[in-house]
């Protein structure tokens, strides 16, 4: 999908996605000290904003002006104690001002043939500041036989390997690296309480 066909469908209902983290995103950053944050492709900003609400500085970048429209609304009606500076910008071309670098950079659920995929993974690495971490969450390969929701284009699926293979010669140290299975949320087109499978990517980059 391109932007417009994004805009459409963040125009079309009150939220798409949940207003809150995803619960593996959540899991993953609870344990890490506030700093600097990138959330690329963050449509409605939901990361952003938890990640805001908990003491982080965030850039929230999405194609999708609509999209960051929704989630600067809610940033201007609830406390929090970061800021999020909203960045209307393709997540796999987007690159930071020059001197910048990002304690956190987070990709969540942005499915991607492998060639982009590949390019934006590489470039969040890019944006890391040395000890930074970087969270890849997304729909499993797997999902699709034996899952439920996501994609279902097999192009745009991943796995854990597929992207540690995206890093394979840029120095990281593998956190966590593995398929999850994830009870759907509410609210996200399939019936909560059924089983999906994700592919969850924890790297650091060497002090």
């Amino acid at each position: 999908m391109d932007a417009h066909a994004w805009d459409e469908r963040y125009a079309a209902s009150e939220l798409v996605w949940s207003p809150g983290p995803n619960a593996l995103v959540a899991a993953e950053c609870a344990d890490l000290p506030p700093g600097r944050a990138l959330d690329l492709a963050a449509g409605e900003g939901r990361h952003a904003l938890w990640l805001a609400a908990r003491g982080w500085r965030v850039t929230a970048v999405d194609f999708s002006t609509v999209g960051l429209a929704k989630g600067r609304r809610v940033a201007e009606a609830t406390p929090l104690t970061g800021p999020v500076e909203w960045v209307p910008a393709d997540a796999t071309t987007w690159h930071p001002p020059a001197g910048t670098a990002y304690d956190l950079v987070l990709l969540a659920y942005l499915q991607l043939p492998p060639a982009q995929r590949r390019a934006a993974v590489r470039a969040a690495h890019g944006a890391l500041a040395p000890g930074g971490t970087l969270l890849l969450v997304a729909h499993d390969r797997t999902n699709l036989t034996e899952g439920t929701g996501g994609p279902q284009d097999p192009e745009v699926l991943m796995t854990a390997e597929d992207v540690l293979a995206d890093l394979a010669d840029l120095p990281h140290e593998v956190v966590r690296a593995g398929r999850v299975a994830r009870e759907v949320e509410p609210g996200h087109g399939d019936a909560p309480g059924r089983t999906a499978w994700d592919c969850v990517v924890r790297i650091s980059r060497p002090a």
